[in-house]
């Protein structure tokens, strides 16, 4: 872009509206301070945004997307174990990426450097538009949902109480990012550590189940009956089975966060890849062995009926403890809305430092070193999604979005490799290892192709598109008329004095 050179957000003074950012009358706390986001995560920090984003409420709620199509307990627990060696592969490459380019923006930074503007812009444009602020809404629905069951125990909870407290428990996580950063890692370490414990009190319980003999469920784990499945064959063996792959690899989903938020990670080049190596294992392994807890407590048929799984689980074997499953979930899902809170804000913030969005929400505040205009900004569209009455369908329209996100960003580690091969890579994968992401993305983009509705793929492919005409007026005309540019630098400087923000600073300037 004109007047901006490539780097940590260091921008040109040509740009008028940026020069009220910088003339105005805001005083930093410590004047020996850089005001730029700091480098606060440790490797636990890191460990704790993948883990706390991926365990979320599925493996509680519903993990019978595997099941349903895979037919058998056995074959289910394949499926499991190798969507996690595969996610662990594209966390891999993503290490590479995130070592060579350390910047926060995850695919948004990518894809722009590999590819440019355009389909960085519309990558930014549907994550903002839907996938992270429908994901929040949905998290922050099923937080509390469970926080309310205990009041409601014969019904469902009223909707408007669902929704006001989801509304507010958004705004207060919203508020803690916005006051310290080490707030938001210390609570992101807090609740993983309580999701992964409420896993292990499920997984013990199976293991006590089977210590006693009773193992009937898994007598013929690989026995497939069309009861137990409940899905017609009307896609095939094959085709089920790859139904099974798709669930489970999607929840696995987050497993890239980090890489939003990786200009804040200390010593990244050796904890980005650190805490990958022990998040997807970990989560791999108790995914798995949660899941044999179930199906040793539970039959298939009581698992696929079941709206709430480990609810069903806690019913039939801890009694009168029962009651810590709903409180588990509540929490699981509470520290996945703090997880994605954090790191999506720096998507936002990345984008508005680019030019893609309004520089307005590239500003930092001069006490807290934190992003506060982005995270309101990011707070505001997940509660207005909490407006949508199903905006669980917001979800279905652009899945295979996210998978062909993920396909342009590995498409791009190989057009670097070839770009530029002698750039400095703290991390070299195995050429065969991007080659084999690139396959499971083409397979996740055209799983949902064959098997959605086509409005679904066509209103997908809309929102995508819409984003080009934003694009062209908002971005790349740059002869704006006057009242416009008035309109963004008044829009600047009510955001600096407001929120106390200046514009990143470079280090090294």
């Amino acid at each position: 872009m004109k007047g901006k050179r490539r780097g940590k957000g260091v921008i040109s003074e040509n740009v008028p509206e940026l020069q009220v950012l910088n003339n105005l009358d805001v005083k930093k706390k410590d004047q020996s301070d850089t005001v730029e986001l700091k480098k606060e995560l440790g490797l636990i920090d890191g460990c704790a945004i993948i883990l706390g984003v991926i365990i979320g409420a599925g493996i509680f709620v519903s993990p019978k997307g595997v099941l349903l199509y895979s037919g058998s307990p056995g074959l289910a627990l394949i499926v499991w174990v190798l969507s996690g060696f595969l996610c662990l592969v594209g966390a891999l490459c993503y290490a590479e990426l995130g070592t060579m380019l350390p910047k926060s923006g995850g695919e948004y930074a990518y894809i722009f450097e590999s590819f440019g503007e355009l389909p960085a812009f519309l990558f930014m444009w549907v994550a903002l538009i839907v996938i992270v602020p429908s994901g929040n809404a949905i998290l922050s629905l099923t937080f509390s949902y469970y926080l309310l069951q205990p009041f409601w125990p014969d019904c469902q909870p009223p909707d408007l109480a669902v929704r006001l407290i989801s509304a507010a428990v958004i705004g207060l996580l919203t508020a803690i990012n916005c006051y310290n950063v080490k707030w938001g890692a210390n609570l992101q370490t807090v609740f993983t550590a309580t999701k992964i414990i409420a896993l292990i009190v499920i997984i013990i319980a199976g293991l006590v189940v089977m210590c006693v003999g009773e193992v009937n469920n898994l007598a013929d784990p690989f026995a497939v009956t069309r009861k137990d499945t409940g899905v017609e064959d009307q896609n095939g063996r094959l085709g089920n089975i790859a139904l099974a792959f798709y669930s489970g690899l999607f929840s696995f989903a987050g497993w890239n966060y980090l890489n939003f938020v990786t200009e804040e990670l200390k010593d990244p080049f050796r904890n980005l890849p650190r805490a990958i190596w022990i998040s997807l294992p970990l989560v791999t392994l108790v995914y798995t062995l949660a899941n044999v807890a179930y199906f040793v407590v539970l039959t298939t048929q009581e698992i696929l009926d079941s709206n709430a799984v480990a609810v069903s689980f806690g019913d039939r074997i801890l009694g009168p403890m029962a009651w810590i499953i709903p409180v588990f979930v509540a929490c699981s899902t509470f520290g996945s809305l703090n997880g994605s809170i954090f790191a999506a804000s720096r998507l936002v913030f990345v984008g508005a430092r680019e030019g893609h969005l309004p520089k307005a929400l590239a500003l930092i505040n001069i006490e807290t070193f934190t992003p506060i205009p982005a995270l309101v900004f990011l707070g505001f569209l997940s509660i207005a999604m909490l407006m949508i009455k199903d905006v669980y369908i917001l979800i279905n329209y652009v899945s295979f979005v996210e998978a062909l996100a993920m396909g342009v960003t590995v498409c791009g580690l190989l057009w670097l490799r070839y770009k530029n091969p002698t750039a400095h890579r703290p991390i070299r994968m195995p050429i065969y290892l991007p080659i084999i992401f690139l396959i499971i993305c083409i397979f996740l983009i055209f799983v949902p192709i064959c098997t959605s509705p086509a409005s679904e793929i066509g209103v997908a492919v809309i929102i995508v598109l819409s984003g080009i005409p934003v694009f062209l007026v908002f971005v790349y005309w740059k002869n704006k008329p006057k009242f416009l540019q008035q309109f963004a630098v008044h829009l600047d400087k009510t955001s600096a004095l407001l929120f106390k923000g200046v514009q990143e600073e470079s280090s090294k300037s």
